[in-house]
């Protein structure tokens, strides 16, 4: 009987693909971490123990089969590992680059509990999907027969971008429209190159239009089209917009200049990274560089901006959290990697006011404490009296989180109903909004959340759409 390839974690210790040095990467915007080698990759794969009951498949919300292409990698079948990967995620080499694996899989590997260190999931997934790519592996998606009907997708995010290929490939016609001069959503403009390099998202996006989906670029629903239009136009639609609305600071001086919100700022950044005129960022308006920075949040939105920042040249970065290390909401390996980077963290402070005449020259910060629980279970922070003091800043980016945008005034669209959140309704056996055959899936049903559960929903949703487009079918040739 041959060795067993796998559970070697005793023997072999947790390795993750080398970080450049943080001098060299503080000066572009390039992936922080070098890929795998094969051999490398193969041997982490092994450190994996199989578990009867994987922990860290059930905690991720695709439910990858993750025991079995790491023991597929671990053996050198490398392109069964990613047919296998690719059964259940879009975007697997995506995940694999920005998912919070320490709170998802990683997070819960049994390994992990131990003591020996998680298998290293996530740049083994990056690892398959690459070399896929690189091999000519990833085949064209290849529709099933034309059914005669076509859907149209409001949003070409991660939710909308996976219904999309997911109807394609079922054979329904697929119209995406989409407000910005790309697809992708967040995974293009949100979420900086140093985490997620552009190419990645293009190439996936190249896919889908060569599999015949058709992008319409530029596209205000409300403005080019009403939803009643889009209704008329497709036999099911999909809502799919995410959520874009910034969560304001209520503070005194809140209104100067170069107080800005997070995503115009990382906007402008990755603009630029694509080589685009960006007048707000030329005229410095959106430019970190030779300026004190101060960010205002803990999630990995604000962690994306004060390494932008880094990069940018900003004279210093300093990020602002009203709670503590251990309860912030952001992913402890992006704080790691920020503060390798320069960026230093005041924790437990939050913005008073903001000092200066017409443009920004400082924040007011009050010292915070850590109270009783809230609703959620978190300890609520409080203000330490007496405690106040400032930080000069001449840019200050908020960073507090996204809201659910109006969509029925913006769709002009009054009977679209929505939860006292903003976000929109949705029959969650169906996927379907209050009106009947308008669907909508990710984070403008589930508030600000993980591409990963945008991926999943778009997957969800895909199939509620094609149970109810046969059953349109099946309603006229009954008729």
């Amino acid at each position: 009987m041959a060795d067993n390839p796998m559970l070697k974690f005793v023997a072999l210790g947790q390795q993750y693909p080398e970080k450049r040095a943080a001098d060299e990467r503080r000066a572009d915007f390039g992936e922080i971490s070098r890929a795998y080698q094969i051999a490398t990759a193969e041997e982490q794969a092994s450190r994996c123990s199989q578990c009867g009951v994987p922990y860290c498949s059930t905690h991720c919300p695709l439910h990858n089969h993750i025991p079995d292409w790491l023991r597929l990698t671990a053996e050198g079948r490398l392109r069964e590992a990613y047919e296998l990967s690719n059964a259940t995620s879009t975007m697997p080499e995506i995940c694999g680059r920005i998912c919070p694996q320490d709170r998802l899989c990683e997070g819960n590997c049994v390994i992990e509990f131990s003591g020996h260190g998680a298998v290293t999931i996530g740049s083994v997934e990056k690892f398959i999907t690459d070399t896929a790519w690189e091999q000519g592996w990833v085949e064209p998606i290849a529709p099933l027969a034309d059914r005669g009907q076509s859907i149209g997708v409001i949003g070409a995010g991660p939710a909308g971008l996976t219904a999309a290929q997911l109807m394609r490939e079922r054979g329904y016609e697929v119209h995406v429209y989409d407000r910005y001069d790309r697809a992708g959503g967040l995974l293009t403009y949100g979420i900086p190159g140093f985490k997620l390099e552009k190419h990645v998202v293009m190439r996936r996006v190249q896919r889908l239009q060569d599999a015949g989906i058709t992008f319409h670029f530029g596209f205000e629903v409300g403005r080019d089209a009403t939803l009643d239009m889009l209704r008329a136009r497709h036999d099911a639609l999909l809502i799919s917009t995410g959520v874009y609305k910034p969560r304001a600071i209520k503070a005194p001086g809140v209104g100067l200049g170069g107080i800005i919100d997070a995503l115009d700022y990382l906007t402008a950044s990755n603009r630029k990274s694509f080589g685009d005129a960006v007048p707000a960022f030329d005229d410095g308006s959106l430019d970190a560089a030779g300026k004190n920075v101060v960010v205002v949040g803990g999630g990995d939105t604000a962690m994306d901006c004060v390494r932008t920042a880094i990069r940018q040249g900003a004279k210093s970065v300093k990020c602002l959290y009203r709670r503590d290390k251990a309860n912030m909401p952001g992913s402890q390996r992006e704080v790691k990697n920020a503060e390798e980077e320069g960026v230093e963290f005041v924790w437990l402070a939050a913005p008073e006011a903001f000092d200066g005449k017409e443009n920004v020259s400082g924040v007011r910060v009050a010292k915070m404490r850590l109270g009783a629980p809230d609703a959620s279970g978190r300890r609520a922070p409080e203000p330490d009296p007496g405690s106040e003091f400032r930080i000069e800043a001449d840019l200050v980016i908020k960073a507090l989180g996204f809201d659910a945008e109006d969509l029925p005034r913006l769709f002009d669209s009054t009977d679209l109903s929505v939860t006292r959140w903003g976000t929109l309704r949705v029959d969650h056996k169906s996927m379907q909004t209050s009106l009947d055959g308008v669907f909508a899936a990710g984070d403008i049903v589930r508030g600000a959340s993980l591409v990963v559960w945008a991926i999943r929903d778009g997957r969800d949703v895909a199939e509620r759409m094609h149970a109810y487009l046969k059953a349109k079918v099946h309603e006229k040739v009954a008729a």
